[in-house]
């Protein structure tokens, strides 16, 4: 009776220590896109929203691990079950939303911008316009009937310019800043901005409610100690908008 006792104490003790055990969650992304992701000299993914996540994974006690993946098949990858969330500065839109879900925004709404060469002007809008290919800019081009450039890479966008294969690119004002602001004053921001963006959020599966809700709860919680401003300022500067 009593090595009974002992073994369902000990089967007990077993349970309730596996269901201590973090979440394991698979976090989607670019490791392509400064300075929200990207791949650093020693091989390490870095960049804002790799810390971001890190410490959303350990508010929400999940065990998190980064799954590097292109960023035209993010969202076919996700529903297919390579990876459990898409954290790669991706805009909340009305067509993603319809096949993936989102948490709320880590990220707020900032102004779209065109990026030239410095000292290339407003006549540049009237050239080769470029826009990375699966993004709200390139949706933004084609229905206002601009045939753009498309390029898979973020990098590609500022290669282009660089090399006059394009005259101007439609980029999201935080890369555009980051990029003029470390080490390519040649580049400059031209024309007027445009309000196309809802902010950014981590994509999940549409069944996945509950991890959208540890997500969202997280995210909460850093907006209002304001831990998540600072880290928006400490990546894009003291400029960026915040919550």
């Amino acid at each position: 009776m009593v090595r009974v006792a002992f073994a369902v104490a000990a089967l007990l003790m077993v349970s309730l220590a596996c269901g201590t055990e973090p979440q394991e969650v698979r976090m989607g992304t670019e490791g392509a896109y400064h300075p929200y992701n990207y791949v650093a000299d020693d091989g390490e993914l870095v960049g804002f929203e790799i810390e971001l996540g890190n410490e959303l994974c350990q508010r929400a006690d999940m065990a998190c691990t980064w799954v590097r993946n292109e960023w035209d098949s993010m969202i076919p990858n996700l529903q297919a079950g390579d990876f459990d969330t898409i954290m790669a500065g991706m805009s909340i839109t009305d067509e993603r939303d319809e096949l993936i879900d989102f948490s709320e925004a880590y990220v707020p709404p900032s102004p779209s911008v065109y990026m030239a060469l410095a000292g290339a002007g407003d006549e540049s809008l009237q050239g080769k316009v470029g826009a990375q290919a699966g993004t709200i800019h390139l949706d933004y081009l084609l229905e206002a009937g601009v045939t753009p450039l498309e390029y898979e890479l973020a990098e590609d966008l500022v290669a282009s310019v660089l090399s006059g294969e394009a005259d101007v690119v439609l980029v999201d004002l935080g890369f555009a800043l980051d990029n003029i602001e470390h080490g390519e004053e040649r580049l400059a921001i031209v024309g007027p901005q445009v309000a196309i963006d809802k902010g950014i959020g981590i994509g999940v599966r549409e069944e996945d409610g509950e991890l959208k809700a540890k997500f969202d709860e997280a995210i909460g919680k850093m907006k209002g100690d304001g831990t998540l401003n600072e880290l928006i300022r400490k990546w894009f500067g003291s400029e960026a908008e915040t919550f």
